[in-house]
């Protein structure tokens, strides 16, 4: 139940409007269109979702979790030099297509459900882009009450909702069975032989029946692969091909229907109950996407991609179940400028299969990377084999798809670009913060061990210093010592990092060593999946290390503030990225609220760094 309604909310709205964008270009389609565009979609069904992904492609986990950035870092490890950053853009290229997808999907999904209303009535009609801005609005204004409540009524509605999919689409095969002749491969070769070039223009309509593929892969962490593909195999892929043949055997007996052929498989006393469940079934659908967009942020965020943001969360129970404030509002005013840009899903198709392809072709190239280096001799080459066949499928999705960035195309190519370069400025910006900061490293050791023969005003209580460098004298220690001319009783220095795996156990969480008399370093690390959490930190290593007083009381944390500032003397064509890398970091959510430190407890340095 919690796989359909969150895995395949997005793959199971498909049929709304897939058939239509497919054989629409055709007029009033004929038998033999039919026929191949249906064998064409089955085929692709099978290869790159129920043999690349399914099968395939949820081998490929990261401890268990999985989605770009997980296959990203698994592809990377243990790697270095050119190649390791090749893997890295690969990854990031990813992630940035995938929000794209996250604006694209609740607005052509919501809006081709409301489409429905114009078969009840035209009068109707001006009605839909009001209808679609205020469902899509009310989605986002409740995220921040979390999906928990949600996610309990999410299983059933989908259930019923792959159900009636399955039951409408059998009624109208059981009236025409020669439809199913489709599933034969003859077909779908013979459609490409007659015509090669239109054949490739049309998959980057039939692409639109993949979308949310990658889900099966990002939401693995949560349901495990086990059953994931029990519930693709046994309710999903039955009841979403019965509903494509549904709609094939209904134009073939009659081609008008092509105006909007998922809701005329309906009889007229079902529609306006039809339109209805498929906008419930949209939302969820597109409730999966905006739950992706925000653990891909806060993935992106622990690795060291993005800078810090506030992250809420909705459970108390379960860890994933988080809100980011401002995500939320980007995705939200994206989402609605779209709607009125646009205004239909037919124009919506044509951005849409841009980003899904590109996600899919990045997946693709990481899993070649990844999946022969475990293996040796023919395993080896059958891995080579078999992801090859998948990589070709998924180069002409995505050249088909590319064809479109006029048409809107453009639009998730652009959002993709922005996000990408923004992701990969402040990485490098923060590399080169770090290098700056090395240029004046003092070992902290040795700095201890001399301050032990010229002993400060020592003070009651314990300081904890956050040090993003360790083994190097934090600059908060030296502005403290220069300003205050006191040394606390007890020093912690502390260094969070981020693991290159989802989860890091509770007893492998940080690793202690022993400087002085008083004074220690502790080195944390967190799995991109967790959230930094220091005061229950320091309450691990007060119950393991009891000669350490680190009572909440009696602990002051100090921090360095890093102030980044911008030569004056460079053309602001060669110093842009620098001024856009000091605007993130001034824009970044305070170290303080992201590592759950106790404002009351916070002493700030301020420091200076020229790039």
């Amino acid at each position: 139940m919690g796989a359909l309604g969150v895995v395949y909310g997005d793959i199971g709205t498909s049929p709304l409007y897939t058939m239509k964008v497919a054989l629409s270009p055709y007029g009033q389609p004929g038998a033999e269109q039919v026929y191949g565009v249906l064998s064409l979609l089955f085929w692709l069904l099978t290869v790159v979702v129920s043999i690349k992904y399914v099968t395939v492609v949820l081998r490929l986990d990261n401890k268990g979790e999985g989605g770009t950035l997980a296959l990203m870092e698994l592809a990377a490890r243990g790697i270095q030099g050119p190649r390791r950053q090749i893997i890295v853009v690969l990854g990031l290229i990813g992630a940035a297509l995938f929000y794209g997808d996250s604006i694209i999907t609740p607005a052509i999904s919501v809006m081709s459900a409301l489409e429905g209303i114009g078969m009840v009535s035209h009068v109707l009609d001006p009605w839909i882009v009001p209808l679609a801005l205020g469902v899509l609005l009310a989605l986002f204004l409740i995220q921040s009450r979390g999906t928990g409540t949600m996610g309990k009524l999410f299983g059933p509605i989908m259930l019923t909702w792959f159900l009636v999919l399955g039951g409408l689409g059998l009624w109208r095969v059981i009236e025409h069975p020669q439809v199913l002749l489709a599933l034969d491969p003859r077909w779908a070769v013979a459609f490409v032989a007659e015509a090669p070039w239109q054949t490739f223009l049309l998959l980057g309509a039939l692409v639109l029946a993949l979308t949310g593929a990658e889900a099966l892969y990002a939401d693995m962490g949560h349901f495990g692969r086990p059953l994931i593909r029990k519930a693709w195999f046994m309710i999903v892929m039955p009841c979403l091909v019965l509903c494509y043949f549904g709609q094939g055997a209904l134009l073939i007996s009659d081609p008008t229907a092509i105006r909007n052929p998922f809701f005329f498989l309906a009889p007229n006393w079902a529609l306006v109950p039809m339109v209805m469940l498929a906008t419930v079934a949209t939302v969820i659908a597109s409730q999966s996407v905006i739950s992706g967009a925000f653990s891909v942020t806060r993935q992106a965020v622990q690795l060291g991609f993005w800078p810090r943001m506030v992250i809420q969360h909705t459970s108390a129970k379960e860890e994933g179940q988080i809100y980011l404030p401002r995500v939320n509002l980007l995705l939200c005013v994206a989402v609605m400028i779209l709607v009125l840009s646009f205004g239909s899903s037919d124009r919506l198709a044509h951005a849409y299969g841009f980003a899904v392809t590109g996600t899919m072709l990045m997946t693709s190239l990481l899993a070649l990377l990844l999946l022969p280096r475990r293996a040796s001799g023919i395993k080896r080459w059958a891995w080579l084999g078999l992801l090859g066949i998948f990589l070709i499928l998924d180069v002409l999705l995505f050249s088909a798809n590319a064809l479109k960035i006029l048409e809107g195309g453009w639009l998730p190519l652009l959002v993709g670009s922005v996000l990408l370069g923004l992701m990969l400025t402040w990485r490098q910006g923060r590399a080169a913060l770090h290098e700056r900061l090395l240029e004046n490293k003092q070992p902290l050791k040795e700095f201890l061990l001399s301050l032990e023969e010229y002993a400060p005003t020592r003070v009651p209580g314990t300081a904890v210093f956050m040090s993003t460098i360790p083994d190097s004298v934090p600059p908060a220690l030296l502005h403290n010592l220069k300003h205050n001319k006191v040394l606390h009783e007890q020093v912690l220095f502390l260094t969070v990092t981020s693991a290159g795996v989802p989860y890091v156990p509770f007893g492998e969480r940080y690793t202690l060593q022993r400087l002085s008399r008083g004074s220690w370093q502790a080195v944390a690390s967190w799995g991109f999946k967790q959230e930094p959490n220091v005061p229950q930190l320091l309450e691990q290593i007060t119950l393991e290390h009891p000669e350490l007083n680190l009572e909440p009381m009696q602990t002051s944390y100090f921090l360095s503030r890093q102030t980044v500032m911008i030569q004056s003397r460079q053309p602001w064509y060669l110093g842009w990225r620098r001024r856009l890398f000091a605007f993130m970091a001034r824009n970044a959510s305070r170290s303080t609220r992201f590592f759950k430190i106790p404002p009351n407890r916070v002493v700030e340095m301020g420091i200076q760094v020229e790039l």
